[in-house]
């Protein structure tokens, strides 16, 4: 490459942005020109550096990855952008595509892959780390929407509205990935407390496994 790309990190885990920096600018192709560990400061950072790529997690303070995707994107729009995430569900993958995203890379994915993801972006494909949950996700590339009869049956017989606010917690904390120990040490509930809200949740949503769960909790703005 005759010009360096310029970058910008995003991620709350500090030796996660230490090992990408490493990487990337290893190759002598890239200059990275901010850190940040929150969505908010990734979004002010890029728009100070216009930066040619941006790296983001989903899950960071603040403002989270989905939501600054298309802040980026309105501000920056020749910007590329990788989402670098441990969630594989299609929930995730749709919400970050339809927020703007270029690439879906999962973090525990080869480093060939993630240089693989860089250069499609750059020759403008869109690129799915082989890893995800991509059913479905091909028509929503090809077409640039939801599919009607997959949106329907996620969205379910139910609006969030009319969720509780117990209910409403706990599917937060099912889509960030949280299993029900968890979610029950958080909201000091029961484990079977938990199953019971989560089984109430899907019967409501129209949801039949966590991955649509997730996707309706996206989809409404719930994280």
């Amino acid at each position: 490459m005759s010009k360096k790309i310029t970058v910008l990190i995003a991620d709350d885990h500090a030796i996660l942005r230490d090992g990408l920096r490493l990487l990337l600018e290893g190759t002598g192709n890239f200059e990275i020109l901010a850190e940040a560990d929150n969505g908010r400061d990734a979004l002010y950072l890029a728009l100070q550096c216009v930066p040619d790529l941006a790296i983001l997690d989903l899950s960071m303070p603040i403002i989270n990855g989905i939501e600054v995707i298309p802040q980026l994107k309105a501000r920056l729009p020749d910007i590329k952008i990788i989402v670098l995430t441990m969630h594989k569900t299609e929930g995730y993958v749709r919400a970050a595509l339809g927020a703007g995203a270029n690439a879906f890379v999962l973090k525990d994915d080869a480093r060939a892959e993630r240089a693989e993801a860089i250069d499609s972006v750059f020759d403008d494909y869109t690129y799915l780390s082989s890893g995800v949950c991509t059913h479905g996700v091909s028509g929503f590339l090809a077409n640039g929407q939801e599919d009607e009869t997959v949106e329907q049956k996620q969205q379910g017989p139910c609006s969030w509205q009319n969720l509780t606010v117990r209910e409403r917690e706990v599917l937060k904390l099912v889509a960030e990935g949280r299993r029900n120990k968890d979610i029950a040490e958080c909201l000091s509930l029961s484990v079977k407390g938990v199953k019971k809200r989560r089984d109430s949740l899907m019967k409501k949503v129209g949801a039949h496994n966590a991955s649509e769960l997730t996707a309706f909790a996206i989809r409404n703005g719930l994280i």
